[in-house]
C-alpha cells in the first residue's frame, strides 16, 4: 500500500504565498515521477510543476516564476512553493507520484494525494 498525503492549502489573499507539502509513504520501491496538479470545478486536473525520471523540472507556463518544485532528501517528501498568487490559481492541488511498490510486484502505478484546497481572494 502506498500513500500520498498533501498538507499546507488555504485562504491567502493576492500576492500572498503558500507553500504545499507532500509525503509518500507504503510499500515503496522506487519514486520514479512526482508532481503537483491542480484542478477548478469543471475542468480537467492539469499539471502545475513536476519531477521527472531525470529529476528535471517540469512548470506550466501559468506558473513560471512565481512557483517552485522541490524535494526533501531521497524522493519522499515533496514540496511546492507558490508565491505572487493570483486568483486564478484557486483550485485543489494534488500531489502524485509513479511508484513501483513491493505491493505490485513492481509494477509502476500512479498514486494520488487527497487534494488540499488552495483559495486566492481578497
Amino acid at each position: 500500500q502506498v500513500s500520498v498525503v498533501e498538507s499546507g492549502g488555504g485562504l491567502v489573499q493576492p500576492g500572498g504565498s503558500l507553500r504545499l507539502s507532500c509525503e509518500i509513504s507504503g510499500s515503496i520501491f522506487k519514486i520514479l515521477t512526482t508532481g503537483w496538479y491542480r484542478q477548478t470545478p469543471g475542468n480537467q486536473r492539469e499539471s502545475v510543476a513536476t519531477f521527472t525520471t531525470s529529476d528535471l523540472r517540469n512548470y506550466a507556463d501559468s506558473v513560471k516564476g512565481r512557483f517552485t518544485i522541490s524535494r526533501g532528501n531521497g524522493r519522499n517528501r515533496l514540496y511546492l512553493q507558490m508565491n505572487n498568487l493570483k486568483p486564478e490559481d484557486t483550485a485543489v492541488y494534488y500531489c502524485a507520484a509513479d511508484v513501483s511498490s513491493w505491493d505490485t510486484n513492481f509494477v509502476t502505478n500512479r498514486y494520488w494525494g487527497q487534494g488540499t484546497q488552495v483559495t486566492v481572494s481578497s
